[in-house]
């Protein structure tokens, strides 16, 4: 009976440490897979950010939360002492990851579908201005109404979106970029917002599905089988193996207790003869134990 006990002892341990092991791989793939995406959000939000000089863009900063959070995770996830704080730290970052990413994937997505047009670059209605200094260049709007514009250098501008006297732009739509090498520049920034955007909802999901699988191996503890060494004891100052010994021995409470002699005594004490009184003589001094072959040591007064 006892190796049937034993062998279902060790089967149990081979299961749970076989279920570690797996819970394990599915915390690291998928806080790898939530670093894959948080690095492009930022490649890409960075990118977005420095195509244009009047345009910034902040879809990068959930990047930087979850990537942090996910590389906490990964770090947590092989650690044995500190797992769990590891572990609760990732979540916490993740978790506002999570908040920065479905903000910033309303932000850009608004922007994109609102304040980009593409229509008039696609038709090559939109002229770049690549003079060193800025002008004033004539333009005609989509009212046919003609008017100047001021135009500052390395400048992608369309006249269709222009309120000639206001700058209101059409339909809330911007119809100059500064700071690009060419028109095509503005293409590259909306579909750059666009995979932004994409990616930022990609995150929004992997990152509560990524808490959630840290969530419950943070608990976990990986079990003890016959190939991982026992815990020593010899760190712990208040664990003592040693046995606990009386301060006395038998010996030496032979003379603690006295009985009274009954033949001194009167009919009326002999009543409380069977009374033990303890005594204040301390216990006699036993002395070591010696070895046959040994000599005692000397006599000191």
């Amino acid at each position: 009976s006892s190796l049937v006990l034993t062998m279902m002892k060790s089967g149990f341990i081979k299961l749970k440490e076989r279920s570690f092991k797996r819970r394990k791989r599915k915390s690291i793939i998928v806080t790898v897979m939530l670093l894959i995406v948080s690095v492009l959000i930022l490649i890409i939000g960075l990118a977005a950010t420095t195509r244009t000089q009047n345009i910034t863009v902040g879809g990068y900063y959930s990047g930087v939360i979850l990537g942090f959070g996910s590389f906490l995770g990964i770090i947590g996830a092989h650690l044995i002492e500190n797992k769990r704080q590891m572990l609760v730290a990732s979540i916490v970052f993740i978790s506002f990851g999570v908040v920065a990413a479905f903000c910033c994937a309303i932000v850009d997505g608004v922007f994109a579908a609102r304040h980009i047009d593409l229509r008039p670059l696609y038709a090559g209605r939109c002229a770049y201005h690549a003079s060193e200094t800025a002008s004033n260049v004539p333009c005609l709007t989509a009212a046919r109404i003609s008017c100047n514009l001021r135009v500052k250098s390395n400048t992608c501008y369309c006249c269709e979106l222009y309120n000639c006297g206001n700058r209101v732009e059409l339909i809330g739509g911007y119809h100059e970029y500064t700071d690009v090498k060419s028109c095509q520049d503005v293409v590259h920034l909306y579909h750059l917002l666009w995979s932004a955007t994409i990616l930022n909802i990609v995150a929004l999901f992997l990152g509560i599905i990524t808490a959630a699988v840290l969530g419950g191996f943070k608990d976990m503890v990986r079990p003890l089988n016959e190939h991982t060494p026992p815990p020593t004891t010899s760190l712990n100052p208040y664990y003592n193996t040693a046995p606990c010994l009386p301060p006395y021995s038998a010996y030496d409470l032979q003379g603690s207790y006295v009985f009274p002699d009954s033949s001194g005594l009167s009919d009326d004490s002999q009543s409380g003869a069977s009374h033990l009184w303890p005594t204040m003589i301390p216990p006699r001094y036993s002395p070591p134990h010696n070895l046959p072959d040994e000599k005692p040591p000397p006599y000191s007064p």
